[in-house]
């Protein structure tokens, strides 16, 4: 049987491979079917990313019976292993199948190719800390269907949260997580996902200082108009998340190529934002029920320290690689402390070749792309959300809430 660790000729080459300066003493597994199912679909990717640290990932396109056959496989290669030494934390849907395979799960899903919640940041890596303390065979499982940006972002987070106790023995395997998250996440994931991860660091270190004051979105303005449609420019609306949950959809932008350099998209009274922002552009395409996504950014008002934010394309998920964006295009977004109109920014006006459908009664437009995350994806690549951290395994969870400082309603004052 071909050694577990030394597969490395499946889709996501070299992932099952597990590098000697990583993992010294991990021998092959040779009592295990894994490496036979691994050669049947190719697509289970399994990764000790430390010794102590496993990350199990499925894309998700997986085709369903060989992603269910390999979780028994991983099942019973981790009882092997770990006996009952390992906490698995599900960062995708929730699924039944894993609770009935693994005895203990932390369940800390979010939506494919986002990021999680700055609070759920804090207590993945709390709770790690506190399972990976408790006994030093307990190993952690992280376990994710979809893209590796999930994992990414938890490695990358526990990497700086690790950091601080700045142990000697602990060195090895930062500069592990370090090479892992460079080597495999850097290249696929989302600019909001690396965005979340320097919040956290500069939170921790205490380079980022915190924001308590209210903002009230007023306006949105598109520098440079994305082509979608045939002839060039493109019909977007917005909708705007607070903590997942939507907050506000516009009106509906008509704009016909070439006929404007930028479009702004205005909000009054101004929009009162707190906490973790998601706010997603999209395209109505015309005459065809269907919408596709222009831009998503997520950000965190705890972070924004200037009225005038602007993120480029390199800093908007799916536009960052999306050929109808253009190079030289930017978001900006004009935040004000009240909803009160701002003056002097008559400047801002749409051109009168730019018409705004107020119809945001039309299904495809209120159609919330996260009502149905623990149950199944709905939105065609992307998944949805309602960000429940239920656990499974009894005490190792509780209490997260009140050790994480970071929750909205008490942010910590920092002058």
């Amino acid at each position: 049987m071909v050694p577990f660790q030394q597969r490395k000729d499946c889709v996501l080459e070299g992932s099952a491979r597990v590098t000697p300066s990583v993992q010294p003493h991990l021998q092959p597994i040779r009592n295990m079917s894994v490496s036979r199912t691994m050669e049947d679909s190719c697509e289970l990717d399994l990764v000790y990313v430390t010794e102590r640290i496993i990350a199990v990932s499925f894309p998700s396109t997986a085709n369903e019976e060989n992603f269910r056959s390999n979780l028994r496989e991983v099942a019973q290669m981790l009882k092997s292993k770990h006996g009952g030494n390992y906490l698995l934390f599900n960062l995708s849907e929730r699924r039944p199948d894993i609770t009935k395979l693994h005895a203990k799960v932390l369940e800390f899903g979010w939506p494919d190719l986002h990021t999680p919640a700055l609070e759920k940041i804090c207590s993945i890596c709390k709770a790690m800390d506190t399972w990976l303390n408790a006994d030093p065979h307990n190993v952690v499982v992280l376990h994710n269907k979809g893209n590796r940006g999930r994992i990414g972002v938890v490695i990358a987070a526990y990497m700086h949260y690790s950091n601080i106790s700045a142990s000697a023995d602990q060195a090895l395997d930062r500069f592990a997580m370090k090479r892992f998250y460079e080597d495999k996440i850097v290249p696929i994931g989302q600019p909001s996902q690396r965005r979340y991860v320097h919040y956290f660091s500069g939170l921790l270190s205490g380079s980022i200082k915190m924001n308590n004051k209210p903002l009230f979105l007023h306006h949105v303005i598109m520098h440079g108009i994305p082509n979608f449609e045939s002839k060039g420019g493109c019909r977007p609306f917005l909708r705007i998340y607070q903590a997942m949950q939507p907050v506000y959809t516009s009106g509906i932008y008509n704009i016909p190529g070439d006929s404007q350099t930028s479009v702004c998209i205005t909000i009054e009274p101004g929009l009162l934002l707190k906490g973790d922002i998601l706010l997603k552009c999209y395209h109505k395409k015309f005459r065809s029920p269907a919408r596709d996504v222009i831009f998503r950014v997520q950000f965190h008002t705890c972070a924004i320290h200037d009225l005038g934010v602007v993120f480029g394309k390199e800093d908007l998920d799916d536009a960052f690689k999306d050929d109808r964006f253009p190079e030289y295009g930017k978001v900006e977004f004009v935040f004000s402390y009240g909803p009160e109109k701002i003056q002097g920014m008559e400047h801002l006006e749409n051109g009168p070749s730019v018409s705004v459908d107020y119809n945001t009664s039309d299904p495809l437009i209120r159609w919330d792309s996260y009502d149905n995350f623990s149950g199944h994806r709905d939105d065609g690549m992307e998944a949805g959300n309602k960000q429940n951290t239920n656990s499974q395994s009894g005490s190792i969870s509780g209490g997260l809430e009140d050790q994480c400082p970071w929750a909205d309603t008490h942010w910590p004052s920092q002058s």
